[in-house]
Formats: structure tokens, sequence, C-alpha cells
């Protein structure tokens, strides 16, 4: 299972999110994670123009986003941002997409929160042949896209879906390179995510290994676990309210996103990793949230020492 880090624009200060994030990839680089997720948040800066700014500045580690959403983005002006980023990294860029929360979509950009599976495929029917170097002409119900981009040399990036439900599993497993999951536990993984995403995958002929499931959770190496779970439930209860986590939660059997987090000693969190990899993970994304600088270099030396490659 290749392990791989997880990243913020925000907790920057009052410091430049640019400066911040080139200094991020290049320690993770410099520690040897090959890849490094980062969220895109509708208060931020935007994440894929600075991903090709520190992608420029920083050499040979890969960066996805995770993930952006596409409600107030056209599939053309997507490809556009995605294509770009991939020629300027030399192809180190992996573009992760999501359908954000209705909360977001409906609240703050007054878009409607529906037809998630059909907004998403007609999506797809724009921006994939655009990423392939394609002319596109999807006419659609949600979206229309026509036309083509000129951006030379520019490797196609993979895309990931953020899916969680079967439906957004199986369209993942028919188009995309696969699923990137927050919040989702062992079982659910290996009970739903991977099945679902894979036989998707194999009923649209497909080859083995066509898709990958990406899994993201907090993590912490620590000894003091009690209070790092007290500080899991307070970073992030968002994610024990909204639905689609929720559900994922609720199948677990969890009470709150502090029992999904993966929280004790080396040995705790290295078979908690163990039990993802049998559960069909292939790149298992730490997000690593001990409040302390010794504490997070505590839970990356361990993470590396589990990273037995793609």
């Amino acid at each position: 299972m290749q392990i791989s880090m997880f990243g913020q624009l925000s907790g920057a200060g009052n410091g430049s999110p640019i400066d911040a994030t080139v200094a991020n990839l290049a320690q993770l680089r410099d520690e040897g994670f090959p890849r490094v997720w980062m969220s895109q948040m509708p208060y931020e800066p935007d994440l894929l123009t600075i991903l090709a700014i520190a992608l420029r500045e920083v050499d040979t580690i890969e960066a996805a986003s995770g993930v952006v959403p596409i409600q107030n983005q056209h599939p053309m002006h997507m490809a556009q941002q995605a294509l770009t980023v991939s020629q300027a990294s030399g192809g180190r860029f992996t573009l992760g997409l999501g359908m954000t929360h209705a909360a977001v979509t409906e609240g703050m950009w007054g878009i409607p929160w529906d037809k998630p599976v059909r907004r998403l495929g007609e999506y797809l029917d724009g921006l994939l042949p655009l990423l392939a170097g394609e002319p596109a002409n999807a006419v659609g119900e949600t979206v229309t896209t026509r036309g083509a981009l000129v951006i030379p040399d520019a490797p196609r990036p993979d895309v990931y879906i953020a899916a969680l439900g079967p439906q957004m599993l199986r369209l993942a497993g028919r188009r995309t390179a696969g699923t990137c999951t927050w919040m989702t536990g062992p079982t659910t993984l290996r009970d739903h995510v991977s099945p679902t995403l894979r036989q998707a995958a194999a009923d649209a002929g497909r080859p083995d290994g066509a898709v990958r499931v990406v899994a993201a959770l907090p993590v912490a190496v620590t000894d003091d676990v009690d209070a790092v779970r007290r500080q899991a439930a307070e970073n992030f209860a968002v994610y024990g309210t909204l639905p689609s986590y929720r559900a994922m939660l609720d199948r677990e059997g969890y009470v709150g996103p502090e029992d999904a987090a993966i929280i004790g000693d080396e040995d705790t969190v290295a078979g908690r990793l163990d039990e993802l990899a049998a559960a069909g993970v292939d790149e298992f994304v730490g997000a690593a949230f001990d409040p302390s600088d010794e504490g997070r270099a505590r839970t990356r030396a361990l993470l590396r020492s589990k990273d037995s490659g793609a």
C-alpha cells in the first residue's frame, strides 16, 4: 500500500499559502513521501494555481487535489487548469474531483444540489476528452461542453472521484482512475467501496488494476490516546454532521469522526494500516493532526516505514 500525506492551504497564519505549500512539499519530498493530496475549501485561495507554482518549484514529488468541487467550474475551465498544472509539473499532478455539499453548493453559490450522478457523468463527458487532448462535444441536461484546448506537451492527468455511494462508485469504476474517500473505515472499504468500484471497472471491460482506492483518514502516533481523541472529536466534528460522511460513519458503527481517526502508539497505528491494506486500499493518505510538531513528526516517521509503494 502506497502511503501519501494530506495537506491544506489553511493554517499558514498570516504567511503566504504559496510559500507554505512550497515548504510543505519540499519537506515531504525530502522525507521520502511520493505524493501529497491537498484539499480545496470554498474560502481558500485557488488550489490548482498554487500547485502549479509549488510543483514548478519542488521537483520529484507528486500532488493531487483532494478534492476540487465541480459545480462552480465548467468542464473546459477545469481542463484548462488541470492541464496547466500538469504542464508546469511535468505530469506530476492528479486531479481529484467531488460534488461538495449542499450547504456549499446551494448556501454559498446558489447552485442546485440535485441529480449528482447525472451531473457528474455529464461533467466527465466534457472533461475527459479535453484532458486527453481531444475536442469535446457533449450536450447535457446539467452542463454542455463544446470545443477544444491547445495546451501542448501537457501530460494527461489521472482523474479520481470522491465517490462514496454505490452509483457514484460505479461511475468512478467505469470512467476514472478510482475513488478517494474520507472518514471511511476498513469494513466499509472492504465490503462496499472496493468491491463496488472494482466490479464496475470489470463490467466495463477495464483491465485488472485499472482503478484504485485512495483512503484518507486522520492519523496520530501518540502515547496520550485520550487527549488526542478529544482533539480529533473537536477538529473533525463537522464530518459527523454532513450527510455523506455521516452515512460512512454509520456504516462502520462509529459514533463520531474520532472513532474513524487512527490513533495510538506505533504498533497500534501500524496494525490499523495493515487492516486498510487488507480491505483493498491501494493508497493511504494520512492527515497528521497532532497539535505538536514532535507528534506530527513521529506520525510521519511511522507512515514512511509502512510505505510499500504503488
